[in-house]
């Protein structure tokens, strides 16, 4: 298995504590160079159960979101002079230029892409108006990937490790998600320290009506620009890459205090989750989820879905018969012995264990599914 730090900018590898460098399952089942979700890489789709299509568009893939990234991952861009970062300093650069949706403690989506990505439904993948401004559509890559942010860093389509894989790929979002915001506030605090001490910082995280402007996608009026920025208007390349500069410059220890207690607990939560995604254990007593999608395929054969609309089983057609046997009542091992003696038939206990993680069985001893 790769180390959890693999799947993470390099920046952090001097500021992680030592759990990062443990494994972390390896998402094979999302396939980013040949589109696990795009109907051109399943040359047999399985239609939707409610009729409505699940697959991305190939021109956009997973990249219809746009990226929060904290002011010293902006500063990391522009650092690095790479020749193959060389489209991703440009479109930061241009984004600078405009004014929309800069600020020193972020680059962020516009407003009004905020408004559209909140009220869309059915969009995620599949609308090309939603497609995040570093995605470079010729090759279908990220022209900034080597300094992507929490969610980018997270999120995957499919899970080798079924509902406990996304439990632990979205907890560690939360853990980076408060790193990346105490990080970027130590920064604020060595250059633009007003910006935290009048509250700013949590300002921005406010739920506001859009102005004229934002409507417009257009920068803010000229005094409200020079009013956020300060001394640093005009300056905000040179201000993103000093906050950069700031925390390349602390240590484990730093970071650790900046995170503080939140950041303890969301670490204990990170390593549970990351126990079961790694080593699962099949519960003594499953059951059949009562609550799990089932389609009958042409062939004979039948799908199941639980925990992802975009994770489905496939199995025989004979395969369900077993499993219904499996009610909550009976240890699975019990349940297996009857099926051997009584159809001649078993569920191996790696097939189990599949359904489990993806949550087709449940475990009826567990708080919550």
């Amino acid at each position: 298995m790769p180390q959890l730090l693999d799947s993470l900018p390099a920046l952090y590898r001097s500021l992680f504590p030592s759990f990062f460098q443990g494994p972390v399952p390896e998402e094979t089942k999302a396939t980013c160079s040949s589109c696990a979700m795009c109907e051109a890489s399943n040359p047999n789709p399985i239609e939707s159960v409610d009729g409505v299509t699940r697959f991305f568009r190939p021109d956009t893939k997973c990249c219809t979101y746009h990226p929060r990234l904290p002011n010293y991952l902006v500063g990391a861009i522009l650092s690095d002079e790479d020749a193959a970062m060389a489209e991703g300093r440009r479109r930061i650069q241009e984004k600078l230029a405009r004014r929309v949706a800069v600020n020193p403690q972020w680059l962020k989506a516009p407003p009004r892409y905020t408004l559209l990505y909140n009220n869309a439904r059915q969009a995620f993948g599949r609308t090309q108006s939603l497609r995040c401004p570093y995605y470079e559509g010729q090759g279908g890559l990220c022209t900034i990937w080597r300094y992507r942010e929490a969610v980018c860093s997270t999120y995957f389509c499919k899970y080798v490790a079924g509902a406990d894989g996304r439990k632990f790929w979205m907890t560690l979002k939360t853990w980076l998600t408060l790193a990346e915001i105490q990080l970027s506030r130590h920064a604020l605090l060595q250059h633009l320290p007003d910006y935290v001490l009048t509250g700013r910082d949590k300002a921005d995280a406010a739920t506001v009506p859009l102005t004229v402007e934002d409507l417009d996608d257009q920068p803010p009026p000229e005094k409200d620009y020079a009013e956020l920025w300060g001394g640093w208007a005009g300056r905000e390349a040179e201000f993103y890459k000093a906050c950069y500069e700031s925390v390349r410059a602390l240590s484990v220890k730093d970071f650790e205090n900046l995170l503080g207690i939140d950041g303890t607990i969301e670490l204990s939560i990170l390593k549970q989750r990351h126990g079961a995604a790694v080593a699962p254990q099949l519960p003594q007593v499953l059951k059949l989820n009562p609550g799990a999608t089932v389609q009958w395929l042409p062939d004979g054969s039948i799908a199941l879905a639980s925990y992802s609309e975009f994770d489905a089983v496939a199995l025989p057609g004979e395969a369900y018969s077993l499993l219904v046997e499996f009610n909550g009542k009976q240890p699975v091992e019990t349940v297996r012995q009857r099926l051997r003696d009584e159809k001649q038939a078993d569920l191996h206990e790696d097939i189990l264990l599949e359904l489990y993680r993806h949550r087709i069985l449940i475990d009826v001893n567990a708080p919550s599914q």
